[in-house]
């Protein structure tokens, strides 16, 4: 089912390795490095292959064969995806070309002077936005909300290799004093951001269908953005081609305080991207309900 366990792929000798052969080699040759650790991950994780499997069997449509092939370049295309996190974090954005779709949606968001909701998904490279909106003539504050659920020691290591990333942390909270640094951050014009796609169990969750089938989605979300009034908009960043990354952001055009109708607007938008990219949806778990049947 579409519940998450809070670990993520990679571990920190993986992105000690990347860093070493980013700093030494370069990308492209710090992607060669990938052919043998997909490999690996495609020989021996099980769970993930099942996974991911399914998705692009059942729910893509593709055929037996390609679907084992696609499993192996979805985790070559993630670790590429995490070299390039790396190489622009450690001050080589300059190697990088860029283009955004819908920024002027951006800018209208923050000329309204009330701050909005960002609200995104484990589909494409969302962790490197920040350092392509230093290239926008506007200053803009991000607030990612998260469970603060990743491995503190890879991060205590990037942090310390890296340049240390503009994005500020809002961590979710049970007695719920996160909703108190939302409002007070959209009062400052600060943008928002959500992830839509992973919940945890014991938290509230809302069914929608993906791709033909039904999954679970966090409800926090969808609850807090759509009784904010403020602007929704729905932002992905994805890989392209020689080092080019694609910024796509699409206004949700939604009624307030309609969670349902703004989810349902959420998948019709991730289901595109995933039609477009299929190999950049990286929720190496069962995500669908039925995916366990």
């Amino acid at each position: 089912m579409s519940q998450w366990d809070g670990k993520s792929k990679g571990t920190l000798l993986g992105y000690k390795i990347f860093v070493f052969c980013i700093k030494k080699l370069g990308i492209k040759t710090a992607y060669s490095v990938l052919i043998f650790v997909a490999f690996y991950y495609f020989m021996f994780e099980r769970n993930s292959n099942r996974a991911m499997f399914y998705y692009f069997r059942n729910r893509l449509g593709y055929s037996f064969f390609k679907s084992k092939v696609m499993v192996y370049k979805s985790y070559f295309t993630f670790g590429q995806t995490l070299i390039d996190k790396t190489a622009i974090a450690a001050g080589l954005r300059d190697k990088f070309t860029y283009e955004f779709d819908g920024i002027e949606l951006l800018h209208e968001l923050l000329a309204e002077k009330k701050g909005g909701v960002l609200i995104s998904a484990h589909l494409g490279n969302f962790e490197i936005a920040d350092r392509f909106f230093e290239e926008i003539d506007f200053d803009c504050q991000i607030n990612l909300v998260t469970t603060d659920m990743e491995h503190s020691q890879i991060k205590e290591y990037l942090e310390s290799v890296t340049k240390k990333s503009s994005v500020k942390f809002i961590i979710v909270k049970e007695d719920l004093s996160h909703i108190f640094e939302i409002n007070n951050a959209l009062s400052n014009n600060e943008l928002i951001c959500f992830t839509g796609d992973r919940y945890f169990e014991g938290t509230k969750f809302m069914t929608e269908t993906l791709l033909g089938a039904e999954a679970n989605f966090p409800a926090g979300p969808f609850l807090i953005a759509s009784r904010l009034k403020v602007p929704v908009v729905f932002v992905y960043v994805m890989k392209e081609p020689n080092l080019h990354y694609h910024l796509y952001a699409r206004k949700a055009n939604v009624k307030q305080r309609d969670e349902k109708g703004l989810l349902k607007a959420y998948t019709e938008s991730v289901e595109s991207m995933l039609l477009k990219y299929p190999l950049q949806w990286f929720n190496y778990f069962m995500f669908w309900n039925q995916s366990e049947k």
